[in-house]
């Protein structure tokens, strides 16, 4: 089997994507894309899995085909670079995903420390668990191993699915002979990137929760936003030591803020410890902090949000992108499952 680096990205469709999605995902993969040193670079929007918890709401999904990829285009994904496609689009994958079902068992599946956490915030799940959305980790599988991918950037939440999808690998290759590829998870270099909390303060943005600045806000919707954000609740007077560790505001801005946002809007202090150390001994309130989040956040995704607009306006190249790209994706599909087939011995017209 070859060696080239062959990486595989995606994204549920689920909703239009957030800050959250662009410092966890989409700054690192276009980072990688540009970088080049690859042989093929997927971007999947994962319509499939996304209907396996909307499953009762399919005009969801479809809708938010068309926002997602509008997000991923205006955040810097190439189609020349990047081959961008639809998951139920690609067939071969349902089929691949039929074949590893028969390598799993349902209390692996049920083990999965990231289909736990899933189904456990999942309210509509407590008449029954669908089956699937129990085996989303095997057709992640089929996912990656259509492809022949190796690598695939993610944060650390989806690092037990990418293990269970090597031990599919394992065992297919151990059964039917060397015909997969292991993949290795590349997650981003800062933990607080790949995980940011909600303008509440919850851990997780959510679009049912409110907590999201989404990426096609408008000036006005994330000026409202920002104002409105969870500080530190004992924070109560300007002259009080504030927390910052445990702060969105600061930790947004440890994110996003960089040394020329300071020199621009706030060049009293040279960077980010400047500012977080000053907060934390008392004498800065939050309705500054927040001016400065707030210009920080509008310099960094106005050139997105104008390109996107932009790309909205013909949505129809839009979609012939992601057919082209899934015509593509299709095609190399078709040579990993007629290679799996082969090598089961379910090639019987050949």
């Amino acid at each position: 089997m070859s060696d080239e680096k062959i990486i595989l990205t995606g994204v549920r469709p689920t909703g239009p994507l957030h800050i959250g999605h662009y410092c966890g995902a989409l700054v690192n993969n276009v980072a990688i894309q540009n970088a080049g040193g690859y042989a093929h670079m997927y971007a999947m929007i994962a319509d499939a899995q996304g209907l396996t918890d909307n499953f009762d709401d399919p005009e969801k999904v479809r809708r938010n085909v068309m926002e997602v990829a509008l997000d991923m285009l205006a955040a810097g994904y190439d189609p020349t670079k990047t081959t961008m496609f639809i998951q139920s689009a690609v067939p071969e994958l349902t089929e691949l995903t039929f074949y590893y079902m028969n390598l799993v068992t349902v209390a692996r599946l049920q083990r999965n420390p990231t289909v736990k956490g899933e189904i456990a915030q999942k309210e509509k799940f407590a008449n029954g668990l669908p089956v699937g959305f129990l085996t989303y980790p095997i057709s992640q599988a089929s996912d990656i191993t259509a492809f022949r991918a190796n690598i695939v950037p993610a944060g650390d939440d989806q690092a037990p699915m990418i293990e269970q999808t090597n031990e599919i690998v394992h065992k297919f290759n151990s059964i039917y002979g060397e015909v997969l590829k292991p993949v290795k998870i590349v997650m981003p270099e800062s933990s607080l990137a790949a995980r940011l909390p909600g303008t509440d303060g919850n851990a997780k943005m959510s679009k049912s929760l409110g907590n999201c600045i989404y990426l096609k806000d408008s000036a006005d919707e994330i000026a409202a936003r920002v104002k409105s954000m969870f500080t530190d609740p004992k924070h109560l007077r300007v002259e009080d030591p504030g927390n910052t560790r445990d702060n969105p505001v600061f930790i947004y801005l440890s994110v996003f803020a960089k040394p020329e946002h300071f020199a621009a809007f706030l060049p009293e202090y040279a960077n980010y410890e400047e500012l977080a150390a000053h907060y934390e001994r008392g004498g800065l309130g939050d309705v500054k902090v927040k001016k400065f989040l707030n210009s920080v956040l509008q310099e960094t995704l106005k050139p997105i949000r104008e390109k996107r607009e932009m790309l909205a306006r013909d949505t129809a190249s839009v979609m012939e992108i992601l057919r082209n790209g899934t015509e593509r994706a299709r095609a190399v599909a078709a040579e990993t499952l007629a290679d799996v087939k082969r090598a089961m011995r379910l090639n019987y017209f050949d």
